[in-house]
């Protein structure tokens, strides 16, 4: 079994997720069983979340509703040297830990994956693309990318801001802007594409521009929630 440096720890925050948690979830087993971590905590699922994720997490607890809050709650339980936050629907590559065990010969404090939609429609293509280009250029990544950073850069940072959306826009705001550039993974993570299937494609990407410009314009997260949803 290879040896890696990376001592990891998994965080995912759940609200109502059994379509696509265990998936997920039984997709990091063989990392876990090398030492990774897997936190779960829950907002409040009125599903069968909890009960799915049980014998398959290390740690499952729940916090106040909240994306930002959940994270926050799960990066305190966690005993990881480096934090890596995952959205209940988005698939790591395999060899996770030998990925990142790159990222830690870099001495970069954070990074993120590029990204890759699970869908087959040609538009999901496009805009994998863009996200992809614009995330590495802007140094400014989505959720969906999963964020990891050094377990101490997450504590100096008081983690991520209690908003109700866009707590990844600020939080990589922060370690843009203290940190310098991130460490990009060139493998994909791979996030289920049922959001734009279920909305529309372009008028799910027109949401989430108009979402965008508007917090950049200082609109107030929760207004921004209220669109989203």
């Amino acid at each position: 079994m290879a040896a890696y440096s990376c001592a990891l720890s998994v965080v995912i925050p759940t609200l109502n997720e059994s379509s696509a948690l265990e998936h997920t979830l039984l997709s990091l087993q063989a990392a876990r069983k090398k030492g990774v971590q897997l936190i779960v905590v829950d907002g409040g699922s009125e599903d069968d979340t909890c009960d799915l994720a049980q014998p398959l997490v290390d740690i499952l607890d729940t916090a106040p509703r909240g994306r930002a809050r959940q994270m926050n709650h799960g990066a305190r339980l966690a005993s990881g040297e480096s934090i890596l936050f995952l959205h209940a629907d988005t698939m790591l590559p395999p060899d996770i830990l030998a990925l990142l065990d790159r990222w830690q010969q870099s001495k970069t404090c954070w990074g993120f994956f590029r990204v890759s939609l699970s869908g087959s429609d040609w538009r999901f293509r496009v805009i994998e693309r863009f996200i992809n280009w614009r995330s590495a250029l802007f140094q400014l990544p989505t959720g969906d990318q999963a964020i990891f950073l050094r377990a101490d850069t997450f504590d100096r940072l008081d983690g991520y801001a209690d908003i109700a959306i866009m707590e990844d826009v600020e939080i990589g705001k922060r370690l843009r802007a203290d940190h310098g550039r991130a460490y990009v993974v060139p493998a994909p993570v791979i996030t289920d594409s049922r959001r734009w299937e279920r909305n529309g494609v372009w008028k799910t990407v027109w949401l989430m521009w108009q979402l965008r410009f508007a917090y950049w314009c200082g609109t107030n997260p929760s207004e921004l929630a209220r669109r989203y949803q």
